[in-house]
């Protein structure tokens, strides 16, 4: 724990926060969880930087959806271009995937050529959904179960 204390403090110094002087360092040495709520404290975020997306949903609409090609470009990169493409291109989640980058480009439009907040919010829900079935389409039989919960929720015959 000592070490990683002392790592966290460089990566203070590196990014240029004050660092604590040695006498609170003790202190924390002793509190096997300084570690954890130090980095609690840093990763708060203020009520505004939370609701961005309602605030400011075009902004919130480009970097998520860029985050998200970001994504794909990371799993490309770690299995390859070619798998990647195979594996998207799979019958079982061709449509998942279909859907997903068709989402991408609607949200991506409406954000930086329309220009419509209520469109691109609603782009962005439609992205959600569509990345969290894309998600569940690599994990064996989950969209399957997803749709057989929420039939079950929202049965409206008694």
């Amino acid at each position: 724990m000592e070490k990683m204390n002392h790592a966290f403090e460089k990566m203070k110094m590196l990014v240029g926060m004050d660092v604590e002087d040695e006498e609170s360092a003790v202190e924390n040495d002793s509190n096997s969880f300084a570690f954890i709520e130090d980095f609690n404290r840093q990763c708060t975020l203020t009520t505004k930087q939370s609701l961005l997306v309602f605030f400011n949903p075009i902004k919130f609409g480009i970097t998520f959806t860029f985050g998200n090609l970001l994504s794909l470009g990371s799993t490309a990169f770690l299995i390859g271009p070619k798998r990647q493409v195979t594996m998207m291109l799979d019958p079982a989640r061709i449509y998942a995937t279909a859907i997903y980058i068709a989402s991408m480009i609607i949200a991506l439009f409406s954000a930086l050529y329309v220009h419509n907040k209520l469109l691109t919010l609603l782009a962005l829900i439609l992205e959600f959904g569509a990345l969290i079935w894309y998600s569940l389409s690599y994990i064996p039989f989950a969209r399957s179960m997803v749709s057989k919960i929420m039939l079950a929720c929202f049965d409206t015959e008694f």
